[in-house]
């Protein structure tokens, strides 16, 4: 059974860059969709960036678009989120999510299936 491993967030200051990751362990995410999301205290957990197999098409939520780069290197299983310019704003614990049937690139949290236990972001002032 495919299991999701984030790593890379931290205590950081406003205007900093991070690097998150996701491994896949236990199988391969390298034919599946994966997204990264997020939920900040009190909020609901919303998409900040998503891609299909390939990583060939990518998609950015609202509220990092402009700040933050999906990438894939489906040789290691792994998929990163580069996130740049961070502000207070961006603390909250950051998931990735793999969709076990689905290729093509996916905004819709329900076909998310596969979960990772998240890692912390936060962003100092």
């Amino acid at each position: 059974q495919v299991q999701l491993a984030e790593s890379g967030g931290g205590l950081v200051q406003a205007g900093a860059s991070l690097r998150l990751s996701c491994a896949a362990s236990g199988g391969t995410i390298t034919g599946n969709a994966v997204g990264w999301f997020r939920q900040a205290p009190g909020k609901e957990r919303e998409i900040v960036a998503a891609t299909n197999w390939s990583g060939g098409s990518v998609y950015y939520g609202e509220s990092m678009r402009g700040r933050v780069t999906i990438s894939r290197d489906n040789a290691k299983n792994i998929v990163h989120l580069q996130t740049d310019r961070l502000n207070p704003d961006d603390t909250a614990v950051y998931y990735c999510a793999a969709a076990a049937r689905r290729r093509t690139i996916t905004t819709d949290i329900g076909d998310y299936d596969i979960w990772g236990q998240g890692t912390q972001l936060t962003v100092s002032s």
